[in-house]
């Protein structure tokens, strides 16, 4: 659970000062949110990437943590605004587990 939440605080920040340095947005308050976006990604799919969870609990997981992006996302801005968050959250956590896949042991953890 440790490293989950490191992965979660390393995305977010990583992906805040490469948003907000290269692309720079007018609302910072978005950045931030598309930040946590790609942090939670990183930091659900290192969490699910275990035996213990099944693949259809991994999805059905990874379908609320979307859910709740959005939820928020549209309570916070916009729904229009929202929806991109999900966008990365699904990218990040296919790439994460497309990366897994690629190795012998199918993880990232090891």
């Amino acid at each position: 659970m440790k490293k989950a939440l490191l992965y979660f605080a390393l995305g977010t920040v990583l992906s805040f000062l490469i948003n907000y340095l290269f692309y720079s947005s007018e609302n910072i308050g978005l950045d931030i949110f598309y930040a946590f976006a790609f942090g939670f990604a990183w930091g659900i799919a290192y969490y699910l990437d275990t035996p213990d969870f099944t693949l259809p609990q991994k999805l059905g997981l990874s379908f609320v943590a979307m859910g709740l992006l959005v939820l928020i996302g549209s309570l916070i801005f916009t729904l229009e605004l929202a929806i991109p968050s999900i966008l990365k959250f699904s990218t990040v956590f296919v790439a994460y587990y497309l990366i897994a896949s690629f190795r012998a042991n199918k993880t990232l953890r090891r």
